[in-house]
């Protein structure tokens, strides 16, 4: 892998240009910061104790890639008792993508079938809007 800067690097590894947050997206004070260390986010992190002391049961779902990571971390929080939304727009997939049937579409339709739901931030923003 060739770093921005052109130097040859590795993908993943913590505190480099590749697991940077980017700048639309940083922390704001009070945020929780949590470092993957595997697919699931779940997976040797404290997200589970952390939401729990928090009282969340549920969860909306973003992030990349469909079929491994956010399928992973899904699955783990389904394990866990906490009800899921995936945004299906506000998930990516390289692996495949230009297929006729993509790992994106095969990782929506199991999660819907088997390990939560899936909507759009479109229909997420406008039940929230209903709501207040």
């Amino acid at each position: 892998m060739t770093a921005p800067d052109g130097r040859e690097s590795r993908i993943l590894i913590r505190d480099t240009w590749s697991t940077d947050i980017l700048d639309e997206l940083k922390p704001q004070a009070g945020d929780t910061i949590l470092y993957k260390t595997r697919y699931s986010g779940f997976y040797g992190t404290d997200l589970d104790s952390i939401l729990k002391a928090q009282g969340i049961k549920s969860l909306v779902v973003t992030g990349a890639t469909t079929c491994v990571c956010v399928d992973s971390t899904i699955r783990d929080a389904m394990f866990r008792d906490y009800t899921c939304v995936l945004l299906e727009d506000c998930t990516g997939e390289p692996i495949g993508n230009q297929s006729t049937r993509s790992n994106h579409e095969a990782a929506l339709l199991t999660i819907q079938t088997l390990f939560g739901w899936v909507s759009t931030s479109a229909d997420l923003i406008e039940t929230l809007r209903r709501r207040r």
